[in-house]
């Protein structure tokens, strides 16, 4: 027993030193690197929208009128007197004759000279009766005042932007007027111009949103934002909002 004894404690001193040389052993050796931290993660990059763009290519800095008290377009043609009516009409048929050379518009030439040998008594009645509103409201000097009238209303029948959809109503109007007598001229003008002025109220309805809408892009990229690109959302200037009311 006692020699079984003193092996045990031979072998566990023997252990117990091995254990020590091997601890002694690891402490020596040099301790790897902890692994690098991650990249950073990229910076933000943000896709800086297109700039609106205004109705039919138009300008982006166009001037009309803005919308009555009632919510209607203020126009040339409304709120005018019969006689102004039928003239407005006859005006807006000769800027489609000059202005429609598509070839599928070119009715609208034959048919505004037929319009006007059918109805030119009729006409030149509704002209004299204009000249005389305009002089019982601006005396001997009224000329120049009719003048500048109708020089707003033949712009705004030939507004560029508008010019394919007015033809294509003014040749519908067209084909209509054909079988109009001259008794009944003045009534289908009442009818007539507001089918025309539609084409205008839809367009200057888009250009409205536009301007909305080009401020709205405006306050949140700024003036000179590169439009179109992702760039750094760092390099984005900060503008306070802004929403232009209509003109």
């Amino acid at each position: 027993m006692a020699i079984q004894l003193r092996k045990a404690i031979i072998i566990a001193a023997v252990g117990l030193s091995a254990a020590g040389l091997g601890t002694a052993l690891e402490a020596g050796k040099p301790k790897k690197a902890p692994p690098p931290p991650p990249p950073p993660p990229p910076p933000p990059y943000v896709f800086v929208a297109w700039k609106p763009i205004p109705p039919e290519w138009a300008s982006p800095n166009l001037s009309y009128r803005p919308l009555g008290p009632d919510g209607v377009r203020l126009s040339p043609n409304r709120g005018i007197s019969a006689a102004q009516t039928l003239w407005n009409l006859r005006s807006a048929y000769n800027v489609a004759a000059l202005n429609c050379r598509d070839p599928k518009h070119a009715e609208i030439l034959v048919n505004y000279k037929v319009f006007l040998k059918a109805h030119a008594k009729t006409l030149r009645a509704a002209n004299t009766k204009v000249d005389a509103e305009f002089r019982a409201r601006h005396g001997a000097g009224f000329v120049k005042h009719r003048e500048k009238f109708m020089t707003e209303v033949y712009n705004h029948f030939a507004l560029p932007p508008v010019l394919p959809a007015f033809c294509n109503a003014a040749l519908a109007m067209s084909k209509d007027a054909k079988v109009v007598k001259s008794a009944n001229l003045s009534a289908f003008a009442t009818t007539a111009i507001p089918n025309l002025e539609i084409v205008f109220d839809d367009f200057f309805k888009r250009y409205d949103q536009y301007r909305l809408d080009m401020a709205a892009w405006e306050a949140k990229w700024g003036k000179d934002a590169p439009q179109g690109t992702r760039v750094l959302a760092s390099s984005i200037p900060i503008v306070n909002p802004v929403v232009a009311a209509p003109k």
